[in-house]
């Protein structure tokens, strides 16, 4: 039960906490609405699963033996983050948007394998609930790690939803799209920073 609840709050601490993927959903909840943010939520999180997986049973020994590769993934992974943060201030504030415009599933797939956190907490998470004589706790793990991640980022859709309702005019939802870009950046910039001062 103890090792249930600590996967439980490590998945929760990660996926609800301010990161990229969340500041994404966010000002996607606000400019489309919950449901048509609900397909970059699925595939986020099915891309974040898969990532786990991947780190949990093949690439942990790859990292172990070429630990500049991860460096590479830190540094690419942070200047596309910061790019999609100079979208988000620089985007025109408006009101009405089209629905096709939101985003899409296979780019929130997408933006998990170049995303810092999502790399930090996979290879801390595989780490940590892997153990060498059973799967069972990783996969115990994985499990309650996409149950979580789902509802966290669902969250965030809901959230931003809700913020629309106090963004109805340009300026403040010009305002709302450059903090938020500007926040993106500066957290894809730190999350990269951290990665050479672990």
């Amino acid at each position: 039960m103890t090792l249930l609840l600590s996967m439980f709050s490590f998945s929760l601490v990660m996926s609800i906490t301010p990161g990229p993927v969340n500041m994404i959903i966010l000002s996607s909840g606000i400019s489309y609405g919950v449901k048509s943010t609900i397909p970059f939520v699925s595939g986020a999180t099915v891309g974040f699963t898969l990532l786990l997986l991947f780190v949990g049973f093949e690439f942990s020994q790859f990292i172990n033996a070429y630990p500049f590769f991860q460096t590479y993934l830190a540094i690419v992974g942070s200047l596309y983050i910061i790019y999609m943060g100079y979208k988000i201030a620089s985007s025109k504030p408006e009101l009405e948007v089209s629905k096709k415009d939101a985003p899409k599933f296979y780019q929130g797939f997408l933006v998990q394998w170049i995303n810092p956190k999502a790399w930090i907490a996979c290879v801390s998470g595989a780490s940590i609930f892997s153990s060498a004589e059973s799967y069972a706790p990783f996969l115990t793990f994985t499990i309650i790690y996409f149950i979580v991640c789902y509802s966290s980022l669902g969250v965030w859709a809901i959230l931003g939803d809700k913020l629309s309702y106090f963004l109805k005019d340009h300026f403040r939802l010009r305002l709302f799209n450059f903090i938020m870009g500007l926040l993106l950046m500066i957290t894809a910039g730190y999350l990269c920073y951290s990665h050479f001062n672990l």
